[in-house]
């Protein structure tokens, strides 16, 4: 996508994950947060600087479960909503929303309380995306998570 044409989108959208075989979960583009979030389970450091972790797809419901391997891109300590500080673990993975497919780095974070199990930072948003915060799910309707196989 160009820098001179970025996508619209909206303040929440249905995106994927496609490394993690992840379809259509909810993420809202989060203009005020330099990071992008993602809500997880069951952390473990693994021995050889990767990190293992659950997602779950499905907000409503908690199924919909799928156990993530990926190398840990670093740790930080990180300044939550409420103000408190936590050292999160960092990770890479693709993003797809619309038709921009792009890298972006996730903090593993404890979500289960907020709307949606997601955020897009502005690093994530930033050059291609442009976000209408009076509408959502611009790029595709609304629809139910799925996992991939394999």
């Amino acid at each position: 996508m160009s820098k001179d044409h970025p996508t619209t989108i909206g303040w929440k959208e249905s995106i994927d994950l496609p490394e993690w075989g992840i379809i259509d979960i909810t993420a809202k583009a989060d203009t005020g947060a330099r990071r992008s979030a993602i809500d997880v389970e069951r952390i473990v450091e693994l021995p050889d600087g990767r990190v293992q972790f659950d997602v779950a797809a499905d907000r409503r419901t908690g199924q919909l479960r799928r156990t993530i391997v990926a190398d840990i891109a670093h740790q930080t300590h990180v300044r939550s909503s409420n103000g408190q500080q936590h050292e999160r673990y960092f990770v890479t993975t693709s993003v797809r929303v619309g038709d921009v497919t792009k890298e972006i780095e996730l903090s593993l974070s404890n979500r289960r309380h907020m709307q949606c199990r997601m955020l897009l930072g502005r690093k994530a948003l930033e050059e291609d995306f442009l976000v209408d915060c009076s509408s959502s799910f611009l790029t595709r309707p609304n629809r139910k998570p799925k996992l991939k196989r394999g």
